[in-house]
């Protein structure tokens, strides 16, 4: 589905998912401020102050030193305009999951063309090639439709339940063909 040089740059058919740096703090504010984007990812539901967005982008570059790999800006490969963001991240921050998590926020404007899944599928081919992961998981809040067609379609299976910033979620897991 995907090809790459690295892992800090991949490219799928209507992508360019790039490694995700505090420059592109701008765009993503865009993203994750609004309304409709930070009702499945932000607690509460509420968009993420500046400064909140700050932080997290932050951490999502030093999650990329730490680990060596991380969540990309997703851009459209034909206009380079910001489509969205998401890849590979580890859960610590969930109480009692220490894993691989694949994410993703597509702008509202581009819902329902396939983006997502097509992030998602980009993310499982590095997760299973490069990295060599065995496995990595996916959750979201249980009501969101959207983001759990994207977990079934990119092949992920319904676990369980858990229980994120005192939210009730549901996890899905993907494991590595042959495991």
């Amino acid at each position: 589905m995907s090809s790459f040089s690295t892992i800090e740059r991949v490219e799928t058919p209507r992508l360019i998912c790039e490694r995700m740096r505090i420059d592109h703090l701008a765009e993503v504010s865009r993203l994750l401020r609004d309304p409709r984007v930070a009702a499945t990812l932000w607690l509460g539901g509420q968009p993420p102050s500046e400064q909140e967005v700050v932080t997290s982008v932050a951490d999502k570059e030093r999650h990329w030193e730490r680990y060596g790999f991380g969540l990309w800006l997703v851009r459209d490969r034909e206009t380079g305009e910001m489509a969205g963001r998401g890849g590979l991240q580890r859960t610590t921050y969930v109480k009692d999951l220490d894993e691989v998590e694949v994410g993703w926020a597509i702008v509202p404007e581009r819902w329902r063309e396939g983006l997502a899944t097509e992030l998602a599928l980009a993310s499982i081919d590095v997760a299973f090639g490069p990295l060599e992961l065995s496995e990595i998981v996916a959750f979201t809040l249980p009501h969101n439709v959207a983001s759990r067609g994207v977990m079934e379609k990119s092949g992920f299976v319904y676990e369980r339940e858990i229980l994120h910033v005192g939210l009730v979620h549901v996890l899905y897991r993907r494991r590595a063909a042959g495991d």
